[in-house]
């Protein structure tokens, strides 16, 4: 049934025919995405890459080829011959590019069968598989139209981004995947070295470093696409690894940064028929924050902006608010325009999706033929309407209000702005909104651990006029490091940050007043940064740079909220590769040969007598009956029902079994299988249970062995 390809190459893809093309002989190759069976006529639709062409095979014409037709199913792989012909009038498909034509086939090949897929590749976007099923037979899913295009889309923004470089005078260069372990940001992910034993280099997690030694070497502009690996909690647009383009230039400014980035992105965006605006509008991190509540707004929502009540609450003896306030927090509120027609469900949904950022309460007024709010009983009417008012509110319109930490207000409303707009259909579709948000914050504080740490990295400049504040801070004034603005900026487009960056430090002495800042002596500088600080020795010029994830670039692109969509072979959330299994495990030759080995020890009851004589009775039951063969030799009885034991013994107590090591003592293996025995219970009791009883281990293995095997111990 299955037939060889032998010398037939095709003519044309099964997207390419068109009404143009009728009365031509063609070979198309592809799969079977469907077969419809109508007697002396059999309709096949072949799909590849490119499209769908619709094959009709008639009985009357072509017997063989219909006789075959009539045994292909989903997903057969076939060569098909035929004539282009017109469809009639009546049967042509308009949602087809080839739904003007179809082949009449005069020969079929079947290269290959296929099993029942596990899922249906023609399925609805709402009615597909689910996504860990897809991600398992990911060879499958990625047969898809749509993740096919997505994966072209990828390559042609690829080809863009070269080419564009190149035409702006950069270099592409490579720089290393095994590197030095510099603990900062996300976790590393660790790799051993087997030629250097107990040591290790890390996978970057962005090539930092190495683009600010291309600087310092005088290369002058430097690119790639770079490939960067990060151990971090995942989510909707995190992966462990991905793709970034990555951009250094010497001399450079943060204007020369934003009118390359601008003159790429409208580049990028012709991709999609897209003209892109520029330049884009620059809003600082300070301004974003306090209108919009994010880092990233999506400017595609119309109004919606935070408005501080902290003021006209200044005096409220409602104990909630008053608390906030004493303790320098904040009271906001934000405008939804037509919200006063949100049912009590939906408000109870939005005060539960606030909560999720930190939100104790979500309070709201409602402004409809009469006034209601959460807040009337506590504050009252009058000052209810004068916190509409201030906040701007009109008939007809809702207000949220959130009180709390800066920060918690802030990323509360701001989430809440965007969910309430896609809940109300308020952002435009085919509108692409970028902006830039620039003067980020030096140092962020994390309240565990009461320090500061860099917002980006730390080798990010401070503002030029911040440097002498910068050393204030450094030098007994903390509280000044919170005012701290950095060279840093970041490029959005509807709500997702496709581009970050910042003006690098070139200087030694402010370089080491950042260190300081962060808490490293100058020893711990040394020793994760020392080849870089004594690069920065040797005359290192003002250099900045950005970054742009490639997969959140075509997240916008597409447009889709799922990273995994634009990426051919993702992980799960939890980091996994359905498809090939993968983390897995490794042999212990693999750890032996590294140097490694892992703790995997398994909770359990501490050896006592009672216990170990219990593990050894079990041991006894499941012990093959060749031990009590009377033509099999004791002293083999002996070594079967020991490794038997030490088996049981292993596995109770979560012990991978190492290497094999040849024995050099003459001593019989017995002994060494009893010493072995002997040595986990003595170390597993000392290690893992502080006080125990003593009883002879010796004793409960002679009596094991007498019972499993019958014999007696005696020489």
């Amino acid at each position: 049934m299955i037939e060889n390809l032998n010398n037939l190459e095709r003519t044309h893809s099964c997207g390419a025919l068109r009404k143009e093309n009728a009365g031509e002989r063609v070979i198309l190759m592809g799969w079977c995405g469907r077969r419809r069976d109508f007697g002396p006529l059999t309709f096949v639709d072949l799909r590849d890459r490119d499209g769908i062409t619709q094959v009709v095979v008639n009985q009357e014409n072509a017997r063989a080829a219909h006789a075959k037709a009539k045994d292909v199913r989903g997903e057969y792989v076939l060569v098909v011959t035929g004539e282009v012909v017109l469809r009639d009038e009546s049967a042509r498909n308009p949602k087809l590019a080839t739904g003007d034509v179809e082949v009449q086939a005069t020969e079929v090949v079947i290269l290959n069968d296929a099993r029942t897929l596990p899922f249906q590749l023609d399925a609805s976007d709402d009615s597909l598989a689910s996504e860990d099923l897809r991600l398992k037979y990911r060879y499958l899913d990625l047969r898809r139209p749509q993740l096919q295009a997505n994966l072209r889309l990828r390559h042609r923004l690829l080809l863009e981004i070269n080419r564009y470089m190149d035409e702006q005078g950069f270099t592409q260069i490579e720089t290393p995947n095994l590197i030095k372990s510099t603990p900062e940001g996300a976790r590393d992910y660790i790799v051993p070295s087997r030629v250097q034993p107990g040591k290790f280099f890390a996978l970057p997690q962005s090539p930092q470093i190495f683009k600010q030694i291309c600087m310092i070497a005088g290369l002058d502009k430097y690119y790639q696409i770079a490939r960067c690996f990060r151990d971090e909690d995942l989510r909707a647009d995190r992966q462990p690894e991905f793709s970034q383009l990555d951009i250094e230039m010497s001399f450079a400014t943060p204007d020369q940064i934003y009118r390359l980035v601008e003159g790429l992105f409208a580049s990028i965006f012709h991709l999609i028929g897209v003209e892109l605006q520029i330049p884009f509008p620059r809003f600082t991190f300070a301004e974003v924050m306090r209108r919009f509540g994010s880092d990233k707004p999506d400017l595609r929502i119309q109004g919606m902006e935070l408005q501080d009540l902290s003021a006209t609450l200044a005096e409220t003896t409602f104990a909630p608010y008053a608390s906030i306030l004493s303790a320098g927090g904040q009271i906001k509120g934000m405008v939804v325009g037509g919200g006063a027609s949100m049912s009590r469900k939906t408000l109870d949904e939005l005060q539960e999706f606030a909560k999720r950022y930190g939100a104790g309460a979500l309070a709201w007024i409602k402004l409809a033929d009469e006034l209601s709010s959460s807040l009337l009983k506590a504050l009252g009417h009058d000052m209810v309407v004068d916190l509409a008012g201030v906040a701007g509110a009109q008939k007809g319109d809702a207000v949220l209000i959130v009180a709390g930490k800066p920060a918690v207000v802030a990323a509360s409303l701001g989430a809440l702005r965007n969910e309430v707009a896609r809940r109300e259909k308020l952002i435009a579709e085919g509108v692409f909104a970028p902006l830039w948000v620039t003067e980020f914050p030096m140092f962020e504080y994390h309240e565990e651990d009461d320090r500061y740490y860099s917002m980006h990295h730390p080798f990010t400049s401070p503002l030029d006029e911040d440097v002498t504040v910068l050393e204030h801070a450094v030098n007994g004034k903390p509280e000044l490091f919170g005012d701290l603005r950095a060279k840093a900026y970041d490029a959005v487009i509807n709500g997702v940050e496709v581009a970050g960056g910042s003006i690098r430090i070139h200087r030694r002495d402010v370089q080491a007043l950042v260190f300081k800042a962060l808490g490293m002596s100058e020893e711990s500088a040394r020793a994760r940064f020392g080849f870089f600080l004594d690069a920065l020795a040797y005359g290192t010029p003002p250099h900045g740079g950005i970054a742009s994830g490639i997969e959140r670039t075509l997240m916008v692109l597409v447009p889709t909220e799922n990273i995994r969509d634009v990426m051919a072979f993702p992980k799960t959330a939890s980091a996994q590769d359905l498809m090939i299994d993968a983390p897995g495990e490794i042999t212990n030759e693999q750890l032996w040969e590294l140097q490694l080995h892992t703790e995997s020890h398994r909770i359990h009851e501490p050896f006592t007598e009672s216990s170990t004589r219990l593990l050894f009775n079990k041991a006894l039951e499941s012990l093959t009956p060749v031990v009590k063969h009377p033509e099999v030799p004791k002293q083999v009885k002996f070594e079967i029902a020991l490794e038997h034991l030490l088996e049981q013994l292993r596995d109770f107590c979560g012990i991978q079994k190492g290497p094999i090591l040849i024995d050099l003592t003459g001593l019989r293996r017995s002994v060494h299988l009893s010493e072995e025995i002997k040595a986990i219970i003595t170390i597993d009791r000392i290690h893992f249970h502080a006080g125990f009883e003593n009883f002879s281990i010796n004793e409960l293995i002679e009596e094991y062995l007498e019972q499993s095997t019958g014999e007696t111990l005696s020489p």
